[in-house]
């Protein structure tokens, strides 16, 4: 198994963490660190590396799901701007990397604290300083859990 599938294993089984919903085409996750406060992953229920892969229809859906979870990410931690990833070297399952930006959130490792997540360094973006403790991930989940039940219905 892929680190992705062990993962969605974790949460049938009831012991992800992080995990916040269940959607058509894949399940929201609250990142495992928030350097980047509200990093949000939605991480494909198929185990496919590319986007051609997918059956069409679910291909769209996927894609719709995943603008949707990114609207909700928007919405529950006030996110200036959106930065969508799909990468896949390291993790070969198709998986958004949702990151909620505000203006300076890389500092002096942007030009003008501005430039792409990983401008920031690795080290840092990923210390155990960033993560959440308990209380502070229950409230991550709780927030985008009520923006993404907010967009479902309408």
């Amino acid at each position: 198994m892929c680190l992705i599938c062990d993962r969605i294993q974790m949460i049938k089984d009831g012991k992800n963490p992080y995990f916040v919903k269940e959607l058509s085409t894949g399940y929201v996750v609250i990142g495992d660190n928030q350097h980047f406060k509200g990093y949000t992953l939605f991480l494909c229920k198929q185990h496919k590396t590319e986007l051609f892969y997918l059956d069409k229809d679910f291909a769209s859906e996927f894609m719709q799901e995943m603008v949707l979870v990114a609207e909700a990410v928007r919405n529950a931690f006030g996110a200036e701007k959106m930065n969508y990833e799909c990468l896949g070297q390291g993790d070969a399952h198709l998986h958004w990397h949702l990151f909620p930006r505000r203006t300076g959130d890389i500092g002096k490792y942007g030009n003008n604290g501005a430039g792409p997540v990983w401008w920031y360094p690795m080290d840092m973006m990923y210390s155990d300083d960033n993560r959440p403790t308990d209380i502070e991930l229950e409230e991550l989940k709780s927030k985008l859990h009520t923006e993404l039940e907010k967009l479902i219905r309408q």
